[in-house]
């Protein structure tokens, strides 16, 4: 992956496109807080300095999130309209129909739902304002903070924990009792079943 120099003039977050159709909201929520926290502008423009958006630039002269949409959405939801990014591909001589199918070969698109099924890249939202929740992608990032599986460079790495979640609790207790799910996800990815997964870090001893 060859990283471009940073866009330095602001681009508008509601013009860059997704490549994923849902976040986890609860991490939104966590990543809306401590932006909070900084509470100057200048605090705030140095944070927005040292978390530039990846972007590849598309053929249509959009610019495709590949990293960070739980950020995106919570500056969004924050007020905050202009993020600086970061061009790790420019793609734009790459024709429309190819583009899609250029980023899904390199790992760069994951076009599957809150409920783990694959759509076409038509359904993908054209604004990180309509990412749909996933409590089971929340569900991994905070198993992650928790120690359960180790951060790990495999794109959508989380994604992967999540479905592996998705197909073993249920939406409804991940919903009703999020900290009990999050115990009963700690003890399913010490598990011999969730060795084939990204960051896995073996069973605890006893």
């Amino acid at each position: 992956m060859t990283i471009r120099d940073p866009i330095l003039h602001p681009i508008p977050i509601l013009s860059l496109r997704p490549t994923q159709m849902t976040v986890g909201m609860r991490e939104v929520k966590e990543k809306r807080r401590r932006w909070r926290q900084h509470k100057s502008k200048t605090k705030q423009a140095e944070l927005l300095g040292r978390h530039m958006i990846p972007v590849v630039h598309g053929p249509d002269g959009h610019h495709y999130v590949v990293d960070h949409h739980h950020l995106a959405r919570a500056l969004h939801d924050e007020g905050v309209e202009n993020v600086l990014v970061t061009i790790i591909a420019d793609l734009t001589m790459v024709d429309r129909d190819s583009f899609w199918l250029v980023l899904d070969s390199r790992r760069w698109v994951y076009p599957y739902d809150a409920k783990g099924v694959r759509h076409h890249y038509k359904d993908i939202p054209k604004s990180v304002a309509d990412l749909k929740d996933d409590p089971f992608r929340s569900l991994a990032g905070e198993l992650r903070r928790a120690g359960g599986f180790a951060k790990d460079t495999t794109p959508f790495s989380e994604f992967l924990w999540a479905d592996f979640f998705r197909r073993r609790l249920s939406r409804k207790s991940v919903a009703g009792d999020f900290e009990k799910a999050v115990e009963k996800a700690l003890g399913l990815a010490r598990g011999s079943e969730a060795v084939y997964l990204p960051g896995w870090c073996g069973p605890v001893s006893d």
